[in-house]
């Protein structure tokens, strides 16, 4: 397997990120990107005050629960609004066709454990087309 070769200011750059967690988080929260926070490390360096403001937020706990949790809403009503349907009932098509068959597979366990204990459907007639010439 081949790997890149990270320019020497990327690698330093992750090694920057590795010692400030609070980066990582801005970027889960979607407060920036990569890419941004990357070129101002470039241009201002490890040492700027914007990387002792970054993860500290003024706001009281109450406010960032109810942020979260209207973020939280407003990611599944987007990620419902991408939703191709077709897509969705061929999915929910395979997951119950696999749970038929875990079901299946489970029956056939307890049929062979229960024994005696199991109903038999009745049987019908071995051919139910059976005609007798006059």
């Amino acid at each position: 397997m081949t790997q890149k070769k990270l320019h020497p200011s990327v690698i330093k750059f992750k090694e920057f990120v590795k010692s400030n967690p609070k980066v990582i988080q801005e970027v889960r929260k979607g407060k920036a990107t990569w890419q941004e926070l990357y070129e101002d490390w470039y241009l201002l360096g490890e040492e700027d005050k914007r990387w002792e403001t970054i993860g500290t937020d003024n706001s009281t706990e109450a406010e960032t629960n109810t942020e979260s949790k209207s973020d939280w809403m407003a990611n599944i009503m987007g990620m419902v609004k991408k939703m191709d349907p077709n897509q969705m009932q061929n999915h929910i098509n395979n997951l119950s066709q696999a749970l038929g068959a875990i079901q299946g597979v489970i029956s056939q366990f307890q049929g062979t454990n229960a024994g005696a204990g199991q109903v038999k459907a009745p049987e019908g007639p071995k051919n139910p087309f059976m005609f007798r010439k006059d």
